[in-house]
């Protein structure tokens, strides 16, 4: 586990910050140049202006909810790609449908980096359980493993006889898939009574990774990391170990990407901890998504990796982001929530919880504030009523009594 993959990684912070404010403006203006979609959505933005954190928070955020519907618009992909189709190596369709490109450049997704940090390295022997029909998991593995050169195995899901026969007879040393998958691996290998003992390592994602599952791993000698990606914008974040194999907390940044962590709804950054949308902007030169939106909620933890890269690290995956749900035959969104928030600078945050049995529903707007003032509660039902159409009660309450969850609609309602 010694190493890092580049002098990237341990950069100082304010050296990677200036990097990332000088490609900034640079980026944007091949956006805007090169993507039709991205022309239309910043048609207002001076690039050179776009130089600090502060000024890219004013741009647009371009949310992957809104993929499929852009993408009707002016197919195949929006215009959100700088390179026309016809360049490109690949193309990958996912549910929704949405489309995602991949470029002809050599680890196009960077996933090289993350496989590093989990103890890939020249040589292996890589299993690649992730589909390669349509969705582009697979192939993103593998483009990553080939630039680290690891030598893949593209085995796909299901056929655990003949996955584990392939690691007995391959003498495979490494598993990149889903967890649960490498489980029934194991399970069968224990059921068929044929020893695996050349696979020391796995990289999984895609879905949860309960704890017990790592440390079942562990305990038979394979050691266990995580990552986070995704079919628009690769490589997202990764763990790492230290020399002795132990875990660090959380989830290092690629150095190709910009983070930002903002209020669900809105493109408003928050501070260092606070749960909030993942919002990337990618250096990628093909697929230039400037402030993307994932959908999915995490946080910033403070101080830099004990491993010694020094990039951010986030929590990981902590839930979605887009929370909407439907009151009354009606769609309340966390952007609407947002929204009376603005209205009223007095409150710090808010939350609205829905209630109620079936045709009863009851919401409540729980806000934060920093002094109690009952006169304010008939304002905030009024412009919940403004903004939603629909009636709800009002609750004022002290800072910091709402839990730091990335929640801004909470459904409490029971169905079935």
């Amino acid at each position: 586990m010694n190493g890092h993959f580049d002098e990237l990684e341990t950069r100082e912070p304010e050296a990677r910050e200036g990097a990332l404010m000088a490609a900034l403006p640079v980026q944007i203006a091949h956006a805007k140049a090169s993507a039709p979609g991205f022309a239309r959505i910043l048609k207002d933005v001076d690039p050179a202006e776009v130089k600090s954190r502060k000024a890219l928070a004013k741009l647009p955020v371009t949310r992957k909810s809104d993929l499929a519907t852009l993408q009707k618009g002016l197919p195949p992909l929006g215009g959100l790609n700088a390179t026309p189709v016809d360049k490109l190596a690949k193309l990958f369709i996912s549910p929704g449908p949405i489309y995602d490109p991949e470029g002809r450049s050599r680890d196009w997704w960077r996933m090289a980096r993350g496989l590093f940090a989990a103890g890939f390295r020249a040589g292996d022997l890589l299993m690649n359980s992730f589909a390669y029909h349509f969705t582009p998991a697979g192939s993103m593995v593998e483009s990553g493993a080939l630039a680290l050169g690891c030598t893949v195995v593209p085995t796909g899901i299901g056929q655990t006889e003949m996955q584990v026969a392939a690691i007995r007879a391959l003498g495979i040393t490494g598993y990149v898939g889903t967890p649960s998958f490498l489980k029934l691996i194991v399970e069968k290998a224990d059921e068929l009574k044929t020893d695996i003992s050349t696979l020391r390592k796995a990289q999984v994602g895609a879905e949860y990774l309960p704890p017990a599952l790592r440390k079942s791993m562990g305990e038979r000698g394979i050691s266990v990391t995580q990552m986070y990606a995704s079919a628009d914008l690769g490589l997202i974040a990764y763990e790492s170990r230290m020399p002795d194999g132990a875990l660090n907390e959380g989830m290092i940044l690629d150095e190709g990407l910009l983070l930002e962590i903002v209020r669900p709804g809105t493109g408003d950054p928050l501070p260092e901890g606070e749960v909030g949308e993942v919002v990337i902007t990618s250096f990628n030169r093909d697929y230039p998504l400037i402030r993307f939106a994932t959908g999915d909620l995490s946080a910033v933890l403070s101080g830099p990796s004990p491993c010694g890269r020094t990039n951010v690290r986030i929590k990981g995956w902590m839930g979605r982001a887009d929370q909407s749900t439907k009151v009354r035959a009606m769609f309340v969104t966390p952007g609407q929530v947002a929204e009376v928030v603005r209205r009223h600078p007095e409150v710090l945050r808010a939350r609205l919880v829905v209630e109620g049995e079936e045709g009863n529903d009851r919401m409540t707007l729980l806000c934060e504030v920093k002094q109690q003032a009952e006169s304010l509660v008939p304002t905030l039902v009024n412009s919940m009523r403004d903004i939603t159409k629909l009636r709800a009660e009002a609750q004022l309450l002290a800072p910091g009594t709402l839990p730091n969850d990335g929640k801004v609609i909470e459904d409490k309602r029971k169905y079935g």
